[in-house]
């Protein structure tokens, strides 16, 4: 299933999909998950470039990648690739920005095939951290805030 399973630096794993000429998806793996070194020449550009990422926030991807979804996702997904490391948009503001509304956004960010690629940690609810991969608590939360901490973006406390 997985053309790579690496240490991911919050303590989890990270799954890299490819189909040998474009990454396909990234999954938040639990730190059990067994590592598996790469397969083939496209997920080791993944790992290096992720490797990178890891070590310097403002790197870039530049890995072929497919990431499917609607129109309006794909609309998104662009506009979030806009958003620089350690900066933030609001839900609100990006719905603003594409005419939509802000759970829409939020829709389209939770569904995004390749997070950290498609930067959806960037995007905040109006008060406080909000959702990510789908979820509202937990563990997916911590990453964004490990995400959004590395890229030097410090989350202001809300009432």
């Amino acid at each position: 299933m997985y053309s790579a399973v690496i240490p991911a630096p919050w303590g989890g794993r990270l799954g890299i999909r490819d189909d040998g000429a474009v990454l396909t998806g990234l999954d938040f793996l639990p730190a059990q998950a067994a590592v598996q070194p790469p397969r083939g020449e496209l997920a080791i550009q993944v790992c290096h470039e992720l490797e990178h990422y890891f070590s310097d926030p403002s790197a870039t991807f530049s890995v072929p990648q497919r990431r499917g979804g609607t129109p309006f996702q794909q609309r998104v997904w662009a506009a979030l690739v806009a958003i620089p490391a350690g900066r933030v948009l609001r839900y609100g503001e990006l719905a603003v920005q594409l005419g939509s509304s802000a759970r829409a956004v939020g829709q389209a960010c939770g569904s995004n095939p390749l997070p950290l690629l498609v930067p959806c940690h960037r995007v905040l609810a109006a008060r406080g951290l909000g959702g990510f991969d789908h979820r509202q608590d937990g563990e997916r939360l911590d990453i964004k805030l490990w995400l959004l901490g590395h890229e030097g973006y410090l989350l202001p406390l809300v009432p």
